[in-house]
């Protein structure tokens, strides 16, 4: 018999290959083997899932230093827990335009008084709210992804400047931030739901969810770099500061580049014009 993932020659007794690692499957395809196998990865207590969700919470430190370390069976890959966090945020996406696209808009009604003390057609506080909440949640997935990059080089650099006992290089940064924006994606997205649910403004969920988001962050680069409450402080506000710092500079390349793009295509533009 022969592991039909690697091929290794198997005994016939085990059922695990020992190369690498994949389950011996001897029963045929059913809905209800299928239906087992399924509860067994994600609603079985021991599962890898909840238990990859939880240990980030109880002790980050033992998932991000076991993935770096070459841990890779006991919790969810860094980039598989990315993708599952991706994908409940499409379920969110969903559920808040299709359900509670009234409570949005009702979250802008601050705007109102703006909008009637300018008036006028070019009123930059006309602008639909509600499209604009649209706008961002049809490309959330992409904006969470382009925002790991940039946690990353803040981490990286903040903790470069710092030079801490446990130092990391830039992938391993990377490994560290994918497990937090997984992390808080998925907060997010439960609690957005649930809030809205009962009702809440979505506004001052956001404010709440982002407050729990930095706390959590400050609570991940203490633990897993292991220092006192005031150092853990201090490398935080680094992060902050050299992660708005990216951002500037992000936005500046963007903006440039959209002037050089204007200025070199400027015939081409007033052409179709």
């Amino acid at each position: 018999m022969d592991c039909r993932n690697c091929e290794t020659s198997l005994n016939d007794s085990i059922n695990y290959c020992p190369l690498c690692g994949a389950k011996v499957v001897r029963k045929r395809l059913t809905l209800k083997n299928l239906w087992y196998d399924i509860s067994l990865q994600f609603f079985n207590v021991d599962n890898k899932l909840l238990k990859t969700f939880t240990h980030l919470f109880t002790q980050p430190e033992t998932v991000i230093h076991g993935f770096i370390e070459g841990t890779r069976k006991k919790y969810i890959n860094v980039i598989q827990y990315f993708a599952i966090a991706l994908t409940l945020v499409g379920v969110q996406v969903f559920l808040m335009n299709t359900f509670f696209s009234e409570d949005l808009e009702s979250a802008m009604d601050f705007m109102k008084p703006l909008e009637e003390a300018t008036g006028g057609k070019d009123n930059p506080f006309n602008s639909n709210p509600l499209g604009s909440f649209e706008e961002i949640n049809r490309y959330q997935s992409l904006i969470y992804i382009l925002t790991v990059p940039m946690y990353t080089l803040a981490t990286w650099l903040a903790y470069k400047i710092i030079k801490p006992i446990k130092r990391y290089n830039f992938t391993e940064h990377l490994v560290l931030n994918l497990y937090y924006n997984a992390q808080i994606i998925i907060i997010t997205a439960v609690l957005s739901i649930f809030f809205l649910c009962f009702g809440f403004n979505y506004l001052l969920i956001s404010s709440f969810v982002s407050l729990l988001l930095f706390a959590y962050l400050f609570y991940v680069l203490k633990r897993v770099f292991n220092v006192s409450f005031w150092e853990a402080l201090a490398h935080f506000l680094l992060v902050m500061i050299a992660f708005f710092i990216v951002i500037m500079i992000i936005g500046v390349l963007i903006v440039l580049a959209g002037f050089l793009f204007a200025l070199i295509f400027k015939d081409q533009i007033s052409a179709h014009i």
